[in-house]
């Protein structure tokens, strides 16, 4: 919901922010790229945070490699679409414990779809929301939150800490650069420091 919102506030037409997350769904790019379009950032930079962002579905889709292997390539196609944060943490969770035997693909496209469809009634509510609150109201402070929501649970291991740490220190150092190139180098220096740890 507070995508939809802070999409509307950025200058998003309604239509254009409910197609983002029909087509890109994808929720910490969508909101990096609502930010970026709200600062002014150059539309390649816009890009590449996003593409920088999501390069941990590389990550997500290894893992998952030896459950889903045995698929033709058009369901591997619509779970790649379907695979969020949400849905792999169920996913990789549930074939841990059940192997991939059966029908077990359906489960992840079930965890993603039942995602999907939350995420595109909260974005319709937001963009309703969103056209109604006052421009005066700053909602900044909600990214931030989201992301914290969203990452400070996670951190259950050292290699996910120190990435975290890493991300946060380069985005202090790195805040002075211009459009926002801060933020690509705060990711990439923390998928750095991630791997780094995972191989000592």
């Amino acid at each position: 919901m507070i995508y939809g919102v802070l999409a509307v506030k950025a200058g998003f037409p309604p239509a254009a922010a409910q197609a983002m997350s029909a087509i890109l769904f994808a929720g910490s790019s969508q909101f990096m790229i609502v930010n970026l379009v709200a600062a002014g950032s150059p539309w390649l930079v816009v890009v590449l945070t996003a593409v920088v962002v999501n390069l941990r579905h590389a990550l997500y889709s290894a893992s998952l490699a030896p459950f889903l292997k045995h698929l033709p390539a058009g369901w591997k196609a619509v779970l790649a679409y379907v695979l969020v944060d949400e849905a792999y943490a169920v996913g990789i969770h549930h074939y841990e414990r059940e192997g991939s035997a059966g029908h077990q693909h359906w489960f992840l496209l079930g965890s993603g779809l039942a995602v999907w469809v939350c995420w595109q009634a909260s974005t319709a509510l937001g963009i309703f929301l969103g056209a109604q609150i006052p421009a005066a109201w700053s909602l900044d402070f909600t990214l931030a939150l989201t992301f914290i929501a969203i990452v400070v649970p996670g951190l259950k291991n050292r290699p996910l800490l120190l990435s975290a740490v890493t991300a946060a220190v380069t985005t202090v150092v790195a805040h002075p650069l211009p459009y926002k190139l801060g933020l690509i180098l705060a990711a990439l220096a923390g998928i750095a420091a991630g791997l780094w740890s995972e191989r000592q």
